[in-house]
């Protein structure tokens, strides 16, 4: 049997990227180094390292990436690496330190900030520039309570590709910055293993064909969603409640506490963005859910998903079992769609791709720009 044959498209279909963009482990390689290792990564939210000393390691790309709240408050990110022969220096995810980082191997000792401060012998050795030999730091910024690193030399305008990614989609940063994110707090945060390409993922997120289909919770909270139109489809449009529903949850009863400074066009509407590589956000009246993704493998995608709320709402124990469970359903159905394409990603029948149909042709903007990455 021979692949698929390529058809020619109407009009109202486009060409997606072909399977090997899905299953081939050398493309995602190169993603590794032109998409990962270049761009600007949601790694951590800050209330992760609440302490000096507070740490954690996150993959991204090819590199394990230490993330530090230093001693003087400020967030640090080092590779996770000892500058003397390359043991990992934190095999946790998360955890305590009080002063330095001290490596397992040799014993070399890194201050909080990355700087070399002691190593066995190293009195005898006075040509050794502790500086120069400190761990290697990224670059960072802070954003909506986030932590975002990369790992180029010379990082992309984080304006551009970061903030800007959010005016593209509400018109003007006002439009996010009255959701307050940075102050608000974790209420729930639950982590997915997914057994798909990060880019099924994305696909799957940027539209709304599959919603009437798989999101019964969604499309009775959100009726609109069950025309195949998602919200990212429209600059600027959120989708709205249905007529009958009193906030975003799981059976549209009322949430909690809603976010002061919305306008009242944010109000009882739902709006979606998507941060190139692996960030979406979800901003509804009385809470803001972001996923953040790391890509481990070719068919392996870690999701951590939190669910923001007011401090005030989590600190008084209020009930967000109904919002959280929402969002939850949605993350199942979703990444149990992603899961059930990837085996066909390596198939014949898929060899030159799929196709969109015309509430999916925005996602043909995506597949052109990671081609555009991954030529460099």
């Amino acid at each position: 049997m021979t692949a698929a044959p390529e058809l020619a498209l109407p009009p109202s279909l486009l060409r997606t990227l072909p399977g090997s963009a899905y299953a081939d482990p050398a493309v995602f390689a190169l993603e590794q180094q032109r998409v990962f290792e270049r761009m600007w990564f949601c790694v951590i939210r800050g209330e992760d390292v609440p302490h000096p000393g507070s740490f954690r390691t996150v993959q991204v790309g090819r590199e394990s990436v230490l993330v530090v709240r230093t001693r003087e408050g400020e967030i640090r990110a080092h590779l996770n690496a000892c500058r003397h022969r390359g043991a990992q220096l934190c095999t946790e995810e998360s955890g305590q330190v009080k002063r330095t980082f001290r490596c397992p191997y040799h014993a070399w000792t890194y201050a909080l900030d990355g700087s070399l401060v002691a190593a066995p012998n190293l009195a005898r050795m006075p040509d050794v520039d502790r500086a120069e030999y400190g761990l290697l730091t990224v670059h960072t910024r802070e954003w909506l309570g986030y932590v975002w690193i990369c790992l180029a030399d010379e990082p992309p305008s984080f304006e551009h590709d970061v903030i800007g990614a959010a005016v593209e989609r509400l018109g003007d940063v006002e439009a996010i910055e009255n959701y307050d994110v940075d102050r608000l707090t974790v209420g729930r945060r639950i982590t997915y293993d997914v057994k798909a390409n990060w880019k099924l993922v994305i696909e799957n997120f940027m539209e709304c064909y599959h919603c009437s289909a798989i999101h019964p919770e969604l499309v009775s909270v959100l009726p609109e969603f069950a025309k195949g139109y998602a919200a990212q489809y429209y600059v600027g449009h959120g989708a709205e409640f249905g007529s009958t529903i009193e906030g975003f949850t799981y059976d549209g009863r009322t949430g909690v506490a809603r976010i002061p400074g919305l306008t009242a066009d944010q109000d009882r509407r739902y709006y979606a963005i998507t941060v190139k590589p692996q960030v979406f956000i979800n901003l509804v009246p009385d809470h803001v859910i972001v996923h953040r993704m790391f890509p481990l493998a070719v068919d392996r995608t870690l999701i951590e998903c939190d669910w923001l709320f007011l401090p005030e709402v989590v600190d008084s124990g209020a009930d967000i079992d109904a919002s959280v469970e929402l969002f939850h359903r949605v993350n199942t159905q979703d990444f149990e769609a992603c899961e059930r394409c990837q085996p066909t990603m390596s198939s014949r029948s898929y060899a030159k791709g799929g196709v969109l149909v015309p509430s999916e042709h925005h996602i043909a903007a995506f597949h052109e720009w990671h081609t555009r990455m991954l030529e460099g």
